[in-house]
């Protein structure tokens, strides 16, 4: 017999698929229990028993399996941690600068030099600049600035977490690539219990196929979530616990970046330059870095653009914007004769320290960027994601020596508070609100010299503004913005750019971007704001199409685009849009991105 709540879904999707086309078929949104097609499916699930489960191989799921297995050896006792990785490969699926501080890797293995880690390429000379259309004024980086990056590495780090997840595998943690936590698991006491893994054999239609073979569940009495920004588990857990009771609402950007081989004799091994300003108008948050990696032998640079996703014109297009950048007269030198081999994007964290939720919950926690680390004047968040990794593992590892209790919760959050990654993030905690102002981008420039002078020692704090989904003006409010077509040698179209991330999904799937109303794309988001969508997304995921018949326009959603940034999730003005786990082993294949 259904539950009340599922018939009213049941009957709102019946209603819904009478006057607009069925776009979502997810189960989370059309529940199998009302589907006959699934009548006879056996859902039983296969669970195994853990000491630790941890969701996500990235910098901070990484270290904090290391860390557990370090202070086990110590101890002498047996500890199973187990780790799950939505990528096929470890790193597949990372994506950042990076401009890194060793800070968390010198926590782990203070010999990580002689271990072969790969940071390569240490940081020789830092450059800053406001550019105008055609102009670049240069602006001096002193010592003790956010920017000032002399004893930082350049590295590419998809293949730092591939080293960590090796470092982790000798020492014992079981590592899961290409399986993804689809679900967190719940005791009868409401803690956490473990996570279940995505169920493999659906249809697009939603139904079972052949070989439909259910997830399995990983049970543990503490299960650490380190899905990176806006993980999709955390969102319930927010919820579930009310752990964002006491913070602001988080606020995001959105980076794209592109790996180049450039000519040998433009290469500068160790240069950093970053930018702010134009082709961003002044009242939008952004800016660029550009990174030369490798020797001289490997003539790499790594180029990248960041908008905060509280922009308020509709007709905005993060990905032209970047190409945009690249044709500046200071900028494209560097690309002439070069070839792009890479492409990629991410959602990151801008809200630090008021936008912090509670961290720790009965059964689990959550790290690195997945609350939000990130130090954002620097630009970096890697360093305070290890960190974070290694307290929760202290703090887990110290819980178990009391056995094994159902609920339990950790000190974790307690020790995140106490710790340097907080000192740190409190002395920058004004810089992203003070671009919000009236005065905009200026008025957060001027702020910077005034924080860099204070040393983040004002006795205020600055609000954001609110959540980025809110930030948008309707279509008839703005301008179009017209964008200058692609070349073909330095600026490139959306869709040649995804086919260099490598991304893949099984095609026969229901669509993992799913949709609460699949009216409400036309209905409110192309009427009222132009369909932003169709821009933001950097994969060119969702499209506005004809309809077959002729009259109006519908959504067409290319889920095996998807790149897994979770832009769409964030910025959507209607959050109508539900980002979900794909079957595993789904997205892009980043090499080193």
């Amino acid at each position: 017999m259904l539950s009340r709540s599922l018939a009213v879904a049941r009957r709102r999707w019946c209603r819904q698929c009478s006057t607009v086309p069925r776009i979502t078929t997810h189960y989370t949104v059309v529940p199998r229990e009302s589907d006959p097609r699934w009548k006879d499916v056996d859902m039983e699930r296969y669970a195994e028993d853990a000491d630790v489960v941890i969701v996500g191989g990235g910098p901070a799921g990484l270290s904090a399996a290391i860390r557990l297995k370090q202070l086990a050896a110590q101890a002498e006792r047996e500890l199973r941690v187990c780790l799950v990785e939505k990528a096929p490969e470890m790193g597949g699926h990372t994506l950042s600068g990076a401009c890194i501080e060793t800070g968390g890797l010198d926590a782990l293995f203070p010999d990580w030099k002689e271990k072969g880690a790969p940071l390569d390429t240490p940081v020789t000379e830092d450059s800053m600049a406001y550019l105008t259309e055609s102009k670049r004024i240069n602006i001096p980086i002193l010592k003790g600035m956010p920017m000032y990056n002399h004893g930082n590495y350049l590295v590419r780090l998809g293949h730092v977490v591939r080293w960590l997840g090796e470092q982790a595998e000798e020492l014992g943690v079981e590592i899961y690539p290409g399986t993804a936590a689809s679900e967190v698991l719940y005791n009868d006491d409401g803690s956490v219990a473990g996570i279940a893994t995505t169920d493999l054999g659906i249809a697009k239609d939603g139904s079972p196929k052949d070989q439909f073979a259910r997830g399995m569940e990983l049970r543990a009495p503490i299960t650490l979530f380190s899905e990176g920004c806006h993980g999709h588990l955390a969102k319930g857990l927010y919820k579930k616990f009310d752990l964002r009771q006491d913070c602001q609402p988080q606020t995001y950007g959105i980076g794209l970046k592109e790996l180049w081989e450039i000519d040998p004799a433009k290469h500068k091994p160790g240069r950093v330059e970053h930018t702010a300003g134009w082709p961003l108008d002044p009242k939008t948050y952004g800016g660029s870095f550009l990174y030369h990696l490798g020797d001289s032998s490997s003539p790499l640079v790594a180029v990248g653009f960041v908008i905060a996703l509280d922009y308020k014109n509709p007709f905005l297009h993060p990905f032209k914007e970047f190409q945009k950048f690249k044709t500046h007269p200071s900028v494209r030198p560097t690309f002439e004769g070069g070839t792009r081999i890479g492409y990629g994007a991410r959602a990151l964290n801008e809200g630090g320290v008021q936008s912090l939720p509670r961290t720790s919950f009965p059964g689990g926690a959550l790290l690195g960027c997945s609350p939000g680390l990130m130090n954002v004047p620097k630009i970096k968040g890697t360093h305070n994601a290890m960190k974070s990794g290694v307290l929760a593992a202290d703090s887990a590892f110290e819980a178990l020596k009391d056995g094994h209790k159902p609920g339990m919760v950790l000190d974790y959050h307690e020790r995140l508070m106490e710790s340097d990654i907080m000192k740190e993030l409190k002395a920058v905690r004004n810089f992203r609100p003070s671009f919000s102002t009236s005065l905009g981008v200026y008025g957060g420039m001027i702020y910077s010299g005034f924080m860099y002078v204070s040393r983040g020692m004002e006795p205020f704090t600055l609000k954001h503004h609110g959540k980025d989904s809110e930030s948008l003006l309707p279509a008839s409010q703005c301008k179009e913005i017209e964008y200058p077509k692609p070349d073909g040698e330095v600026t490139f179209d959306l869709l040649s750019s995804v086919a260099l991330s490598g991304t893949n999904h099984e095609g026969d799937q229901p669509p993992h971007l799913t949709l609460a109303d699949d009216a409400k794309p036309v209905q409110r988001n192309l009427a009222e704001f132009a369909g932003p969508e169709s821009r933001f997304c950097p994969a060119g995921v969702y499209e506005f199409v004809p309809e077959e018949s002729g009259e109006g326009m519908r959504l067409q959603i290319n889920a095996q685009n998807c790149v897994h940034c979770k832009t769409c999730d964030i910025k959507d003005v209607s959050q109508n849009i539900n980002w979900v786990v794909p079957e595993s082993g789904g997205g892009p294949a980043y090499d080193g991105m």
